[in-house]
């Protein structure tokens, strides 16, 4: 097995290479009919989820699967036997077959592997959060900003039916002066519900711990951090990056936020001694003249796993994460209470639980692969939405009020 610095600059002479091919021979745009043939980069629980969206599309076909894990190489080719498997990604992005390729894996691998599949040619379905840091958001744009390919970010409530209803509300009329967006997302699990156990072959003889570490801190093999990576700030950026950026991508879309004037977080660990990062918090972006907020535990179930409300001096847009959406004007109509908000019905979504929109979402990405279209979470969404988390994550840590240097692409303290 190769050491991690030489894996680092394996990757990065890789990618220069491929990026001098592409530059050359950059693939065509796909025809309205054509086969699709796709690829997966990591086969854990998320990933074997997008890939089960994947294969429900028409006409497309899986081609490869890559996971630092040979215990998740051998799942997959249960699902898709005969199916090609790789524990180095490179070597399924050196397919020149594969049109395509969905990402997700752990965020701190986000930015070497999504820069090499630009380069190789290929079109992303990219899993949230997109960028781990400025740093790899910075590495990220340039490559996207060179390509031409089709990258569709992994925030899929953009592709639910109840983003279309939001949108049409949002008017004047009926909202009048928006100044207060609050979001909830809330879970009654320790530890979030992510503790999994060790399996038992998961070892240094079927493990890539260098694919595995990137350009993270170097640890000796441990298989707790490769099956528990949310737990340690090595790897993940907290709730903030596993469930905030949902809600955060929703709205910057439909309102078109832009990269918070400020951002404040405060938070602590009270229930979840597994992890490293805080399990309760409370998150206020500066939007302009929107104060947009963002509350989340694991000691509650109260508000559910997505739940919004939309404040204007003319009403009440609330969201539920069912995709149920109502609107409630102010004023001598609200006297009529659960008759208003009645009025509009619920649309898009079931009557209880989290209304969950992957399919769609993959959907919307291979079919703007055929189409050349803009897909409806879009890379300049995803990077907002991953700076918007990174600066309340760098606020947590600072212990103070952050914003955002639009020259250095950084975050600077208030």
């Amino acid at each position: 097995m190769s050491s991690r610095r030489t894996f680092i600059q394996q990757a990065l002479g890789g990618s220069a290479a491929l990026a001098a091919s592409t530059v050359l021979s950059p693939r065509g745009v796909l025809g309205a009919n054509d086969r699709i043939r796709f690829g997966l980069i990591g086969a854990g629980d998320r990933g074997m989820q997008d890939f089960a969206a994947a294969l429900k599309c028409p006409n497309v076909e899986a081609v490869a699967v890559a996971d630092v894990y040979t215990g998740r190489l051998d799942h997959a080719k249960t699902i898709v036997p005969g199916i090609k498997t790789y524990q180095d990604y490179r070597h399924l992005l050196d397919d020149k077959s594969i049109d395509a390729v969905l990402i997700v894996t752990p965020q701190h691998l986000h930015a070497a592997q999504f820069t090499a599949a630009l380069a190789a040619g290929k079109d992303v379905y990219q899993e949230k959060t997109m960028a781990f840091n400025p740093e790899h958001g910075r590495r990220m744009r340039r490559a996207f900003e060179k390509s031409d390919r089709i990258v569709q970010i992994g925030i899929q409530v953009t592709s639910a039916p109840g983003f279309a209803v939001i949108k049409e509300m949002i008017t004047p009329e009926k909202m009048g002066d928006i100044t207060a967006l609050h979001t909830h997302h809330y879970r009654n699990r320790r530890n979030g519900g992510w503790l999994r156990p060790i399996p038992e072959d998961c070892d240094p003889a079927h493990v890539n711990w260098s694919g595995f570490e990137g350009e993270a801190k170097h640890y000796e093999f441990d298989p707790n951090r490769l099956i528990n990576w949310r737990f340690f700030w090595d790897y993940d950026g907290s709730n903030v990056y596993e469930n905030m950026v949902h809600q955060v991508g929703f709205w910057y879309k439909v309102m078109d936020f832009k990269i918070p004037d400020t951002v404040t977080m405060i938070a602590a660990n009270i229930l979840s001694p597994k992890m490293q990062m805080p399990d309760t918090m409370d998150i206020c972006m500066m939007q302009g003249n929107v104060m947009f907020t963002w509350n989340s535990m694991f000691g509650n179930d109260f508000y559910g796993e997505g739940h919004d409300m939309l404040l204007g001096t003319h009403g009440t847009i609330a969201r539920n994460e069912s995709d149920q959406v109502r609107y409630q004007p102010q004023g001598r109509n609200r006297l009529r209470g659960v008759d208003t908000i009645s009025a509009v019905p619920p649309v898009g979504g079931q009557e209880s639980g989290y209304y969950e929109a992957t399919d769609q979402h993959m959907q919307n990405f291979f079919d703007c692969m055929r189409s050349h279209k803009q897909p409806n979470c879009p890379f300049e969404i995803g990077y907002r939405s991953a700076i918007a988390c990174q600066m309340a994550i760098t606020s947590y840590h600072r212990k103070r009020t952050v914003t955002w240097n639009a020259k250095t692409e950084d975050i600077d303290n208030v």
